[in-house]
């Protein structure tokens, strides 16, 4: 696939599996020639993603190829990838439970398989606005609060997820959301709740999310698109 195709998969897939909010939330992808990160236009439904609606465009979001306009908030894509040489994906959506769960204030525990990807320790968590991240100011404020994990919830806002590809980063996104989802469903019965502890949580990720299982799970999420 080209990186505009890889793009126009991932945001289809995202919304397909809680991550849609109507035109907002975008999906990135390095240039692998160096040429700046290939992003989801704005003004679509992550759902209406096709290659022509896709752009590529630089650190200070200069549109350098295609003819769609730049999201706003490309700095948080653009920062992580300018400190994380690891990372290749970067998606950003406003997953409901995400946004829900980040503000309970609770650890994010493993009460499911997908809880373990996040903890321990604790996921990473950005607090200091639950405004757009509209600047490169802001942008690297994101990246530094992400560090060098593979997800950050942004309090009164949304997700991140970084990964080496956009296959990761889709699928930690879909993750991260079913692990919110979960755990706000056991809290909400107002009771004491189980979740694995941080040895059985190490050796879950190993095990769930070794590269071979992702690679399965990503050719059946793309096998259901329409």
């Amino acid at each position: 696939m080209t990186p505009a195709e890889e793009v126009a998969t991932g945001c289809r897939v995202l919304a397909a599996h809680g991550n849609s909010d109507l035109i907002w939330g975008h999906l990135s992808r390095r240039d692998p020639e160096g040429g700046g990160t290939w992003l989801k236009a704005a003004g679509y439904g992550m759902e209406e993603i096709t290659t022509d609606r896709v752009v590529r465009i630089d650190r200070d979001g200069t549109l350098l190829q295609g003819d769609g306009r730049v999201h706003l908030e490309y700095p948080i894509h653009t920062e992580i990838m300018a400190v994380r040489p690891d990372v290749g994906a970067v998606v950003h959506s406003h997953a409901e439970s995400a946004v829900a769960f980040a503000a309970t204030g609770l650890p994010l525990l493993p009460v499911g398989h997908e809880g373990t990807l996040f903890w321990p320790p604790d996921i990473a968590r950005f607090t200091a606005t639950g405004d757009l991240v509209r600047d490169r100011a802001l942008g690297a404020a994101v990246a530094a609060a992400i560090g060098d994990r593979n997800a950050l919830l942004l309090h009164r806002h949304g997700l991140v997820t970084a990964g080496p590809d956009v296959p990761t980063a889709v699928m930690t996104a879909i993750f991260l959301e079913k692990a919110c989802r979960m755990q706000l469903q056991v809290a909400a019965l107002g009771t004491s709740y189980d979740h694995s502890d941080e040895a059985e949580a190490l050796a879950k990720r190993a095990r769930c999310y070794a590269p071979a299982q992702l690679e399965a799970a990503w050719a059946y999420l793309t096998r259901r698109l329409p």
